[in-house]
């Protein structure tokens, strides 16, 4: 989480943005991010070219032509506000809208990100504005991919707090877990139903880079298939659409499929067991009219509740075989409506419900104080759910408070993935601490309640307390004590 000097300067960028007439949350974010992505892309090239200089090539795969150095970032941060303005306005931010069509016949097609921008707005309102912000930006290093992760996350945040649910934003070392216990592969189809600025696509692409670089870069096609090929995800906001593609390309990601989906809507293309992983955090938005919904969901489980109705959404997208780690409010793991009790039915004895992980409320402040739950399950249709791991997770490496104060010695993150990681030795592990398994039959036996109060036993320490007449005896002689000490104060005044 972003701290310290750098916050103040991502303050003081939004505020020259808000001052200046940008007042709209998503549309600040929209053009800073269109702002870092021309500076990345300036990054690129000059990587490019040393890499050319030092081995005496010519460069391969330039991002500028021979003709376009003026556009950019290195080249119009130096110009007078109008000049720059104009320059950004008319010239760059028309290259960066046909970015991706290189090589494609008549213009048509492209990349996704190229899809996504052309209806994309430049909005900065006058040249000191643009001058101001570029000079602001080009001070902060964003060498360092945490620093520009983090400076990422802290804007995405600021969405979030004038959204009205809040539910495009997940804190990254939560997706981070996630993605670790689901460690995904360069064999995987990861789609994320609702996937806002894509954190967790992006998480899952970093992770596959990190562990299987060599495998999804040893040749043309195994590239074109991570480029194109791995990650999905749909949402309903052309805005969210724009910025998780070019948030996809920042985290070198090419060609995401990233597209307009109303996820739970009827639909010709159902993308049935299309995906091998699932990763979401789906919008708890209440109730949904069922006319607009999709017919073959509300036959897995009749209900308007977008969580529930996610829920039978991924079953829909998975493959025989596929993993899923989404989060649900709580209400989802003990609501006692008959559409509660029959997913919960279904996840324990039609599928493979692997794990719940409870987390403390505070996790989603100062966005939402709802309590929520990650389950973790693999589809199979025909059951396999033996025993459920369930843990409670007390801290996150944060204040559970508005604030949100880093707290690094303080998280069961590492203990939990630990724990996951070598579920065969959690067996014989207690009731009272904080990670158990519970038995399938169990559960069933609880009518599939997933809250694990439910099943965790707490110990009560025995207190031994000394007798009334001991405690009046001590009472008596502090009484004394004040006594005598106010008569010697008396006894100083007069």
């Amino acid at each position: 989480m972003i701290t310290g000097e750098l916050k103040s300067r991502v303050d003081k960028i939004w505020d020259t943005m808000w001052s200046g007439g940008v007042s709209n949350p998503l549309s600040v974010i929209e053009q800073l991010t269109y702002l870092l992505f021309i500076k990345r892309l300036d990054e690129i090239h000059t990587r490019q070219e040393n890499k050319a200089q030092r081995f005496s090539k010519p460069i391969e795969n330039p991002v500028f032509g021979p003709d376009q150095d003026h556009l950019r970032w290195s080249r119009f941060k130096d110009f007078a506000p109008e000049d720059m303005f104009n320059t950004v306005r008319d010239q760059v931010f028309p290259f960066i809208k046909t970015l991706g069509n290189k090589g494609e016949e008549d213009g048509e097609g492209g990349s996704t990100y190229t899809h996504h921008m052309k209806d994309a707005l430049f909005m900065m309102p006058t040249p000191r504005v643009l001058a101001n912000v570029v000079d602001q930006l080009d001070s902060i290093d964003m060498s360092d991919a945490d620093t520009k992760g983090d400076l990422y996350e802290y804007m995405l945040g600021k969405i979030a707090s004038a959204g009205q649910n809040g539910q495009f934003r997940t804190p990254r070392h939560i997706i981070k877990l996630m993605v670790e216990m689901t460690a995904p592969t360069p064999k995987d189809v990861i789609c994320d139903p609702a996937c806002g600025t894509a954190g967790f696509l992006v998480a899952a692409s970093e992770y596959i880079q990190q562990h299987h670089s060599k495998a999804i870069y040893k040749n043309d096609e195994a590239r074109r298939r991570f480029n194109e090929g791995t990650f999905h995800g749909y949402d309903f906001d052309s805005t969210m659409l724009r910025i998780g593609s070019m948030n996809m390309l920042l985290h070198g990601v090419e060609n995401p499929d990233i597209g307009y989906k109303d996820s739970l809507a009827q639909a010709d293309d159902l993308d049935e067991e299309k995906y091998s992983l699932i990763l979401a955090n789906p919008p708890f938005a209440g109730s949904l009219d069922y006319e607009s919904t999709a017919k073959d969901l509300l036959q897995t489980v009749k209900t308007k509740k977008t969580e529930l109705l996610f829920l039978a959404l991924f079953l829909r997208l998975l493959q025989t075989g596929g993993r899923a780690a989404v989060i649900v409010p709580d209400g989802v793991l003990f609501g006692s409506s008959k559409a509660h009790k029959s997913l919960r039915k279904m996840l324990v004895e039609e599928q493979k419900l692997d794990g719940v992980i409870s987390m403390p409320s505070g996790v989603f402040k100062p966005y939402a104080g709802v309590s929520t739950a990650i389950l973790l399950f693999t589809k199979t249709n025909s059951g396999g759910t033996d025993n459920v791991w369930f843990y409670k997770m007390e801290a996150d490496g944060f204040s559970l408070d508005d604030k949100r104060t880093p707290q690094p010695d303080k998280s069961d993150l590492p203990d939990l993935l630990a724990r996951w990681q070598n579920r065969e030795n959690e067996g014989k592990r207690k009731r009272t601490e904080q990670s158990f398994l519970v038995p399938r039959e169990e559960i069933a036996g609880n009518d599939y309640d997933l809250s694990i109060n439910r099943y965790k036993e707490v110990e009560y320490e025995a207190v031994e307390y000394e007798s009334p007449q001991v405690i009046l005896e001590r009472l008596a002689k502090l009484e004394e004590e004040i006594v005598s000490g106010r008569k010697e104060i008396e006894a100083l005044l007069s």
